[in-house]
């Protein structure tokens, strides 16, 4: 599917938040789907969580990148590994991406830095056989770490029915999308063919990886959860006060399993959390350079406001981890004083990339933290002080 960055789409810019995002707006992820078995095997009483954020991680993502400029780069990797140990404050890193290679550097990095990792192959739009060869090539790079004493958890993947060819009819996620929106998907087949393929992925990640395996499914996504140790959420709601978030959130918990929120986040615009995940959807990709759309308004305020609200309503649910999204997003640069230019509006990175030259795709560039990096940083080190890493051992698995 993508080339192969977990951020980009044939240079087009289109990310894993908009997969997400789209999901929820074509009405599939929000009850669109029938029951199955996830709610055939009911909700199983389960522990009750004690108060406080069981991990704190941040979503780091792997790829080509989409220029020259943006390419996976070790030097620059290593470094931002111990940014997310020294001054975020965080205890996990979610590594995602595709490319074993890129995986291995990124995972062992994070490893000899003592970080807690969640490791998540994503390659997509490939055979199904070739989705599974390179979850077992990732599966066996987790057990060795794990083996030589990293804590390791492994996910196979996420959502399976817009990456893996054939659960959605057509050939990459645009036609998937576009066919979803058409109505031309048959939604019981649908489901029958994502949980053959979960299946197929659990018992493939099983095989090869003796530790907690889990999956990050879209919210609302039907998941026989019985197939794994922790329950993977991407959170992308809105709601005008906790409440609401505490009530969503708790049906996960049914399942009596650990609960990680694999991705949360949202843009840095006034009105970006109330799209519920589609605040990267300000962009016209049909402009050179690309422009953003609308007259919004720069708020960095907002997206720290946002994330620290969620951070809340995590501890106050005992989960067992939440890792932000994201760290560093290259291929979305920030360019001050052109608003209309400004990509990092589109973005959910709590860094902004800066290109020395702005509009140069083969420029050097470095990122520097906004708001939300010195909020998630001191909530992060407050929590590590408070000892909540303990919270979600009263889970079982």
């Amino acid at each position: 599917m993508r080339k192969p960055d977990e951020r980009v789409h044939r240079g087009r810019g289109l990310t894993r938040a908009r997969f997400l995002a789209g999901m929820a707006g074509v009405g599939v992820a929000a009850g669109g789907l029938p029951a199955g078995s996830a709610r055939a095997a009911g909700a199983g009483g389960g522990a009750r969580p004690r108060p406080g954020l069981g991990h704190r991680g941040v979503v780091y993502t792997v790829g080509e990148g989409e220029t020259p400029g943006t390419a996976f780069a070790a030097a620059r990797m290593r470094r931002d590994m111990a940014v997310i140990r020294d001054r975020l404050h965080a205890d996990t890193v979610e590594v995602t991406g595709d490319g074993v290679e890129r995986l291995t550097a990124t995972a062992g990095e994070a490893a000899e830095r003592g970080l807690r990792i969640w490791l998540q192959p994503t390659l997509g739009d490939v055979p199904g056989r070739d989705i599974l060869e390179h979850l077992a090539e990732t599966g066996r790079l987790a057990e060795r770490l794990r083996r030589q004493g990293a804590v390791v958890e492994l996910s196979v993947g996420c959502e399976f029915w817009l990456f893996v060819p054939g659960i959605v009819p057509g050939a990459n996620v645009f036609e998937r999308i576009r066919n979803l929106q058409a109505g031309r998907v048959d939604p019981v087949a649908m489901q029958r063919r994502l949980d053959r393929f979960t299946a197929k992925a659990a018992a493939v990640g099983r095989s090869v990886f003796r530790g907690r395996l889990s999956y990050a499914a879209a919210q609302d996504d039907e998941v026989d959860w019985r197939l794994f140790d922790i329950v993977g959420i991407d959170y992308y709601s809105f709601f005008p006060d906790p409440a609401g978030y505490v009530r969503e959130l708790r049906r996960y918990l049914r399942w009596g399993k650990p609960l990680a929120v694999t991705e949360f986040g949202t843009c840095a615009y006034v009105g970006a959390p109330e799209t519920a995940g589609m605040g990267w959807d300000v962009v016209d990709h049909d402009k050179n350079p690309e422009e953003i759309k609308g007259q919004l308004v720069r708020s960095e305020r907002t997206q720290a406001a946002y994330l620290m609200q969620l951070i809340d309503v995590f501890s106050s649910l005992g989960l067992y981890a939440a890792m932000a999204f994201e760290f560093v997003t290259p291929d979305a640069p920030h360019r001050p004083g052109d608003p209309l230019h400004d990509l990092d509006l589109a973005s959910y990175s709590i860094t902004k990339t800066l290109r020395d030259r702005p509009f140069d795709p083969a420029s050097g560039w470095h990122w520097e933290p906004k708001e939300a990096f010195h909020a998630l940083a001191r909530r992060y080190a407050r929590e590590r002080r408070h000892g909540a890493a303990d919270a979600g051992a009263v889970f079982p698995g």
